[in-house]
């Protein structure tokens, strides 16, 4: 069952694609079916540049416990104090 929950929002950062690094403004986050992974449903990720076109676009499709896991990585290592003296 698809549920259409999307939210896009602005980020400041790079992501690498076939072509090299490109610069990404937005990312889309959104479970649906996927259009690669071998699931029913994944968490899909998209981070683009659009301003530069279709080919500034980087995705990730993840099963909703990889996505989870990889959520909670994220937050360790942000909450670590190591890295907000960094920030």
């Amino acid at each position: 069952m698809c549920t259409y929950v999307t939210e896009t929002l602005p980020v400041t950062g790079s992501a690498k694609g076939p072509d090299g690094w490109i610069r990404v403004t937005d990312a889309t986050v959104y479970f649906d079916h996927p259009a690669h992974a071998l699931a029913e449903h994944t968490l899909n990720i998209d981070v683009r540049r659009p301003e530069a076109g279709p080919a500034a676009r980087v995705a990730v499709e993840l099963t909703a416990d990889s996505a989870r896991e990889l959520a909670h990585a994220i937050l360790r290592i942000l909450d670590d104090p190591s890295v907000v003296s960094l920030g």
